[in-house]
C-alpha cells in the first residue's frame, strides 16, 4: 500500500497541482485509514495490507470507527471523499477494479449558519492591536488583510511580497487546487500594510532572514497557519466576543457583510474562491435570517399590541 500512496502523492503534485495544505490533508486521511486497517485486521494477509482485499465493509467499518471517536459529520465526509479519490486513482492505475468508497453513504450534515462578527464587532476587533512594535503592527495588517479580502487562513499564510501591489491595491491569491484569483484591498488594509512593511524590513535585517513570505513570525520566518490562529484567538479573547466565533469567522464576516451590502452571489463566489456556488449559498441563509429579524423589528404589525377580538352579540354569555 505504501507504493500506491507514493504514486498517489506524485499524482496530486504533478497532475492535480495540489497545494501542500491539500496534500497533507489527503495523506493524513489515508494514513489514518491505513492505521485502522492494520489494527482492525481488515484486508490483512501475512501482516500486510492487500489492496484488492479492501472492500465496502472495511470502509463502512472505518466510518463507524470515526463516529465512535466523535468525529463530526463534516470531517467524516471529507475523509470518505479522500478515500474515494484515492481508490479512483488506484482503479485508474490497475490496483483495484472498483471504487468501493463510492458505494458507502456519506454521513448527513446539518447546514449550520456560520458564526460571524457583526459590522460593529468586526471594527472593534480591527482596533484591538495597539502599539508601534513589530507584533502589534503585523497583527493590525494581518487582521485588515484577512477581513478586507475574505481569505482562507492557508491563503493568508501563503502570501508573498510579490503577491501584493499597493499601487493598484490588488493582491494575488493562490487558492484551492492551485487556482489564482485577484482581489481588491481596501484603503485601510493598504495603509496597515504600508506600516507593517517598514517594520518587516527591520525584522528581516535583524534576523538576517531572506524569506519572501509576507507575514512573518517573531523569529523572522513565515508565520504558520497555527500562528495565525493563535493571533486571531488572542484578540477574540481580549475583545470578549460572543461564543462561537473563531478565526474562520472573519472570512464568514467578509462574505456576510458583502451580501448584506447588496453584493451579487456570483461575484461573492469568485471573491471567496468557491468552485461550487452551492458552497456560497449558505450565506444567503444568513442574509435571510437578518431579513426575518428586520421584519420582526421594523414591520408595523411587529410593534402593534395584540388586538382583542370584538365580541358579537350572539357570543354574549347566557343570563343567569
Amino acid at each position: 500500500m505504501d507504493k500506491a500512496i507514493q504514486e498517489f502523492k506524485k499524482y496530486l503534485l504533478v497532475e492535480k497541482n495540489s497545494s501542500q495544505h491539500t496534500l497533507d490533508g489527503y495523506l493524513n486521511d489515508i494514513a489514518q485509514f491505513q492505521d485502522f486497517l492494520i489494527h482492525s485486521g481488515h484486508a490483512i494477509e501475512s501482516a500486510t495490507i492487500q489492496l484488492d482485499k479492501i472492500d465496502r465493509l472495511a470502509v463502512r467499518s472505518f466510518m463507524g470507527y470515526l463516529y465512535e471517536k466523535n468525529f463530526s459529520a463534516t470531517t467524516m465526509r471529507r475523509k470518505l471523499s479522500t478515500l474515494s479519490s484515492f481508490f479512483r486513482f488506484l482503479c485508474r492505475e490497475g490496483y483495484l477494479k472498483t471504487n468501493v468508497a463510492k458505494t458507502v453513504p456519506a454521513p448527513r450534515i446539518q447546514n449550520k449558519l456560520p458564526a460571524y462578527f457583526s459590522v460593529d464587532e468586526m471594527f472593534r476587533l480591527l482596533e484591538l492591536p495597539q502599539g508601534d512594535g513589530f507584533l502589534p503592527v503585523r497583527d493590525q495588517a494581518l487582521l485588515e488583510m484577512f477581513y478586507s479580502c475574505g481569505l482562507r487562513i492557508s491563503e493568508l499564510v501563503a502570501l508573498t511580497l510579490d503577491d501584493t501591489n499597493l499601487d493598484s491595491r490588488m493582491v494575488k491569491v493562490l487558492g484551492k487546487g492551485g487556482k489564482e484569483r485577484l482581489l481588491p484591498m481596501g484603503r485601510h488594509c493598504v495603509k496597515a500594510l504600508k506600516m507593517y512593511l517598514n517594520t518587516r524590513m527591520d525584522k528581516i535585517r535583524d534576523f538576517g532572514s531572506s524569506t519572501d513570505k509576507l507575514f512573518l513570525n517573531h523569529r523572522g520566518t513565515g508565520i504558520s497557519t497555527r500562528g495565525v490562529r493563535k493571533v486571531v484567538e488572542k484578540y477574540i479573547k481580549r475583545g470578549n466576543f460572543p461564543g462561537g466565533v473563531s478565526p474562520h469567522s472573519i472570512r464568514h464576516s467578509f462574505a456576510t457583510h458583502l451580501l448584506e451590502g447588496g453584493a451579487d452571489l456570483r461575484a461573492l463566489q469568485a471573491m471567496l474562491g468557491h468552485a461550487d456556488i452551492g458552497t456560497t449559498q449558505i450565506y444567503t441563509h444568513v442574509d435571510s435570517r437578518r431579513l426575518v429579524e428586520l421584519v420582526n423589528q421594523r414591520h408595523p404589525l411587529a410593534t402593534m399590541t395584540m388586538r382583542q377580538p370584538q365580541r358579537r352579540v350572539d357570543d354574549a354569555p347566557p343570563s343567569p
